[in-house]
């Protein structure tokens, strides 16, 4: 079985062929392709991880489309003082699908 480690992101995501991998924005436009560079490959019983190697290895995926994360409510409050903040956020996410390591 080959799988990557892949950065995206600010994180790490263990990636195969085929997989759905959703990671923060990207740009590009749904049905574009996206180079991802790999930490780590393993490719059955060999571990690649130096960083000449893994120069020359590409990991390419197909952005499936954009989307949003789930609501974060966010609130500061102090006693007996009215202070009360209420906020909101929802992160921008990117569905990517893994069509190649090489």
């Amino acid at each position: 079985m080959v799988y990557a480690i892949v950065k995206a992101g600010g994180r790490q995501e263990k990636v195969s062929v085929g997989d759905v991998v959703v990671v923060d924005r990207l740009s590009g436009e749904a049905g574009s392709t996206v180079q991802l560079p790999a930490v780590l490959l393993v490719d059955g019983e060999t571990v690649t991880s130096d960083a000449a190697s893994l120069a020359k290895v590409t990991v390419t995926a197909e952005i499936v489309r954009d989307e949003k994360g789930p609501k974060i409510d966010i609130l500061k409050y102090k006693n007996k003082t009215g202070y009360r903040v209420r906020q909101g956020h929802r992160q921008k996410l990117t569905r990517l699908k893994v069509t190649g390591i090489k």
